[in-house]
């Protein structure tokens, strides 16, 4: 083999090595690339599982939406007691309160309107249903109310949650509670809320075909719609709208509200007691008057015998 012969073959030689070396380099970074790209893919779902773990946690603690979807924050128990326990004295004290002046400024006709239907049953017991929205300012103001007076028939068995109206809606922002999942027991009636809408206005609870029946025939307005909230005593007996100026809680805290309602003649009291006042004598309308201890109050029976 001639000398340039054998150079040509080493010059090949060399040739096909720097590609091998070559190729092998790029395997290695094929590799490498995998290699980093299966550590990042998993560092990625670590990554997301403490964010959502952290979302979730915040979301808790702020009082937006808790765990299991039940919507609000779960309020300290002396505030929750303080609503539940307004004492009977009070009430009485307050008897219909400031509901009838603010009717007489913004509505015409009684706090509560007296009906006649076929009896609305649950459980085998009267039913008092209720359809609103938790971005609704007046809803806001009747839950207080509500949960005041439901509490003398029955027992809350869920935690009561602390919410706020919308703030971009009237009366901004102003401090409620919230119905949505919420649990009731009493042997005198059946509690059925609805609360239709969420703080955004989207849609949270969907009424049934014969809640929305009662609805449209009762609250249906002159333009076709339907408002909230509505309340509907064993159809006996409505609330449609509110009775009571929910601007009365403006800037509070749900504590001071819930303080408030101990003392009869705070503005508070006298705007949410005396509407559940009103609310208790449409309870006792659909539960014949029971029980007496309630129902048997003159406070009460002056209110019931104007519905």
């Amino acid at each position: 083999m001639s000398k340039a012969a054998r150079l040509r073959e080493k010059t090949a030689r060399e040739r096909i090595a720097a590609q091998q070396a070559a190729a092998r380099r790029k395997e290695a970074r094929r590799r490498m690339i995998i290699l980093s790209s299966s550590i990042l893919a998993v560092v990625a779902v670590i990554v997301g599982f403490v964010v959502a773990y952290n979302v979730r946690s915040s979301s808790n603690s702020s009082g937006n939406t808790a765990a299991g979807g039940v919507h609000g924050t779960v309020l300290p128990a002396s505030t929750a007691s303080k609503i539940t326990s307004v004492p009977a004295a009070t009430l009485n004290a307050v008897g219909g309160g400031s509901v009838v002046s603010y009717q007489n400024v913004v509505f015409t006709g009684p706090p509560v309107v007296k009906i006649s239907d076929k009896p609305l049953t649950s459980n085998g017991k009267p039913e008092m249903l209720y359809i609103g929205a938790e971005y609704c300012p007046y809803c806001a103001a009747m839950r207080w109310s509500m949960a005041v007076a439901l509490s003398r028939f029955g027992t809350f068995t869920t935690p009561l949650h602390g919410i706020h109206s919308s703030s971009t809606d009237v009366d901004p922002s102003t401090p409620t509670l919230t119905f949505y999942q919420a649990g009731y027991q009493s042997k005198y009636l059946t509690f059925t809320p609805v609360e239709n809408e969420d703080l955004s206005g989207k849609p949270l609870q969907a009424t049934t075909s014969a809640q929305e029946a009662i609805w449209q025939k009762y609250d249906t307005s002159s333009s076709g719609t339907t408002s909230y909230p509505f309340i509907d005593f064993g159809n006996k007996a409505l609330i449609k709208g509110p009775i009571y100026d929910p601007a009365v809680l403006k800037g509070m805290t749900w504590a001071q509200v819930a303080a408030a309602l101990h003392n009869p003649s705070s503005p508070v009291a006298q705007a949410i007691l005396g509407t559940a006042n009103y609310m208790t004598a449409g309870i006792c309308n659909m539960t014949g008057n029971s029980p007496a201890a309630v129902c048997g109050s003159s406070s009460i029976k002056s209110l019931e015998s104007g519905l």
